[in-house]
């Protein structure tokens, strides 16, 4: 079978599953077992495929058509221009998590900071917040936290595959730390239990709950991380947080008179994403 005729089948198969962008998830899949980029796949349609090359892309189409997100089967997801490795350990990063990225990044600009940052990530998962701002902040001392040993274990993965200076500790660090930060970011989990059946298959069935669900109501969790901010922070420093779809409001209410308010970070629908508060 030639990488042409293997590439239709797979598409077809996955498209009469009613998975979608079925012909780019073929392309994906293959790609990653023959360890090669998809416009080789296209300058060398003609290539005959060995026998374990074939299974292994079956293997990938069966479990896609049964919900394991692509970026599982492939390992890896993009994040600011970054591939970090991803397992069923970790959320999956998304794009609207790199708005926090840039919040941070256009804070410091603004404030035309000098002086070494510290930064704190709490609840890191893949540590892709974490390792994307010590990469983009040279010199920064950024520490990434998380109660899950299991997704630590690819942060610091991720960390040396993309050579950044991180620290990572297996703590629920608002509780635990004493140190002073410039910045806490974190994009926690938000999600409440009776919600999971609006949850797309793949996020349902195969990321992890931990990091998904909050443990009782949807702001337990920003009550924790604002109070430990406020305890961990110095004067000026800021907490910047991913919210839910229609959170801003609610999360917003929870900053009393030691917190300056600024402007929620919407993504690119317009939808508020980002809550950022300075420590007075």
């Amino acid at each position: 079978m030639t990488i042409r005729e293997a590439l239709r089948l797979a598409a077809e198969r996955l498209e009469l599953h009613h998975v979608s962008n079925a012909r780019l998830s073929a392309e994906l899949l293959l790609a990653h077992y023959l360890s090669v980029e998809r416009e080789y796949l296209y300058s060398h349609d003609n290539r005959l495929l060995a026998e374990l090359e074939i299974q292994a892309l079956e293997e990938a189409v069966y479990n896609r058509i049964n919900g394991v997100p692509i970026q599982y089967i492939v390992g890896r997801q993009e994040f600011y221009g970054r591939y970090f490795r991803v397992t069923p350990a970790v959320l999956i990063p998304r794009p609207e998590t790199e708005h926090i990225v840039e919040a941070v990044l256009d804070i410091r600009k603004t404030a035309g900071r000098t002086s070494q940052t510290r930064i704190l990530d709490v609840g890191t998962g893949s540590g892709c917040i974490a390792v994307t701002l010590a990469l983009e902040i040279p010199g920064a001392a950024v520490f990434g936290a998380d109660i899950s040993e299991a997704a630590l274990q690819i942060a610091r993965k991720n960390a040396s595959l993309l050579g950044a200076s991180a620290s990572f500790v297996c703590m629920d660090v608002v509780d635990a730390m004493a140190s002073e930060f410039d910045f806490i970011v974190s994009n926690p989990p938000y999600v409440r239990r009776g919600d999971i059946h609006r949850l797309q298959r793949e996020v349902r069935e195969y990321e992890p709950h931990v990091a998904l669900f909050s443990p009782n109501d949807e702001l337990e969790v920003y009550r924790r991380l604002i109070a430990g901010a406020e305890r961990l922070l110095s004067d000026g420093g800021y907490v910047l947080t991913e919210i839910g779809i229609g959170m801003d409001e609610r999360v917003l209410q929870l900053l009393d008179a030691c917190w300056e308010k600024l402007p929620v970070k919407t993504d690119l629908q317009g939808i508020p994403r980002t809550v950022i508060a300075r420590k007075r």
